[in-house]
């Protein structure tokens, strides 16, 4: 409780600080690999590359600011005054992995790409991951030098090509969505650019992007596979594909990912992104999210449109799932600690969800309160309403606390 009141103040010191994009940054991204190691009670980061490559489509306001906790953070203090101009949250597949049987016994490495605008002025980085009591773990400063010869200079693929879908209305206060081309070989490619379309609109039909859909620009990127569909690893299967996804992640058969994340952010470099769904050419069910890492879906499912949002609550503001099955009960939430994730609750600071909300009417006529049964427990965590879009792929709509956290999110990055 303490440390989440901590970032609770931190973000309010960050937001009356305010720092200027235009005295601070270049209108270039920087691009950061990373390396978190460990296994289920280590862990370590270490930094791989720094690139650059010209133009930067995230936030140019708040930037000491996030709007969702996550299970990471990153920050960039200016060296000379040492303040806070930049701060992100994320969340990751290594967090995800430490809570698995292979975590006791085997160290692992997984790759973690974050971007940032290119810092006029020396400056250094911090990256923070914290466990599920929101305690610090594992940090690593280091610095960034906008001089250094070594930063790799990048940008566009000309043998990747990229279409708009949609476009905002105001470009200079929009979100920007990268879909992505995984397991289509070239011949593939207009069944892709079809299945982005249709994911769009699933998107968008959706309150509250729905009401929100001028505030977005959609990009399709188009990085070739050699081969078609992912990899099956339960069946034997390996293909050569453009991001090497596949499922069985975890050893779990419906997880669908990709480790590779290098990949995914070489195949999008100079593209106007922020946030990326990667559209995997499968009919088998399966897809993941992560918070400001990707969400990847399957396309040709009769799920893919219910999935394809679902995954999306989870990358774009870290909703968490709202399910707990017998068979698939997982232990991530210390009953003790409220979760960081807005429409779930262990009702041990239940006054900062949706309190406020209980006894009103859900879109369906149901009663927002406290349900037991959502992030993969049965018994100590609650969710808002009996369904919602993060629980199942009946429910047509994100129930009222779900619109309210991505209502927040939307207009944190356009609104100002």
């Amino acid at each position: 409780m303490a440390a989440l009141l901590f970032l609770v103040h931190i973000a309010g010191e960050a937001a009356a600080q305010s720092p200027s994009f235009a005295d601070n940054f270049t209108d270039q991204t920087l691009r950061l690999d990373y390396i978190f190691a460990g296994d289920a009670k280590s862990q370590a980061i270490f930094l791989d590359q720094l690139s650059v490559s010209p133009r930067w489509y995230g936030k140019r306001h708040r930037l000491a600011e996030v709007p969702v906790a996550g299970n990471g953070q990153i920050v960039m203090r200016d060296r000379k005054s040492g303040e806070v101009i930049y701060k992100n949250s994320f969340s990751s597949l290594f967090h995800e992995w430490q809570g698995t049987p292979e975590a006791t016994s085997v160290r692992r490495s997984f790759e973690n790409v974050f971007l940032a605008p290119m810092p006029k002025r020396p400056a250094d980085v911090t990256v923070t991951l914290f466990n599920t009591r929101h305690q610090p773990v594992a940090e690593l400063t280091h610095p960034v030098d906008p001089a250094d010869i070594l930063i790799r200079h990048i940008g566009r693929s000309p043998h990747i090509p990229v279409q708009t879908i949609m476009s905002p209305q105001d470009t200079t206060r929009c979100i920007n969505i990268a879909f992505v081309a995984e397991g289509f070989t070239e011949a593939e490619m207009p069944h892709f650019i079809e299945k982005v379309r249709e994911a769009t609109e699933a998107v968008f039909s959706y309150s509250p992007f729905k009401e929100a859909r001028s505030r977005f620009n959609v990009v399709a990127v188009m990085p070739t596979s050699l081969e078609s569909g992912p990899s099956e690893p339960g069946k034997g299967v390996w293909r050569n594909t453009a991001l090497g996804s596949h499922f069985d992640t975890f050893y779990s058969p419906r997880y669908l990912t990709t480790l590779h994340q290098k990949a995914l952010h070489d195949a999008l470099a100079g593209v106007p992104y922020e946030h990326i769904i990667v559209l995997v050419n499968t009919p088998q069910y399966g897809g993941g999210g992560i918070l400001n890492a990707y969400n990847l879906t399957m396309t040709d499912n009769k799920f893919f449109c219910e999935i394809v949002v679902h995954e999306f609550g989870h990358s774009f503001a870290g909703l968490a799932d709202e399910y707990a099955y017998d068979s698939e009960e997982m232990d991530l939430y210390p009953l003790d600690v409220e979760p960081w994730e807005k429409n779930i609750t262990t009702k041990v600071d239940f006054a900062s969800k949706w309190e406020g909300m209980v006894g009103q009417k859900g879109l369906k006529g149901e009663t927002i309160g406290l349900y037991e049964g959502a992030g993969y427990k049965l018994k100590g965590v609650f969710r808002p309403t009996p369904s919602c879009r993060m629980r199942d792929n009946t429910y047509p709509e994100f129930c009222p606390v779900c619109q309210a956290a991505l209502n927040e999110v939307i207009d944190f990055y356009t609104v100002y």
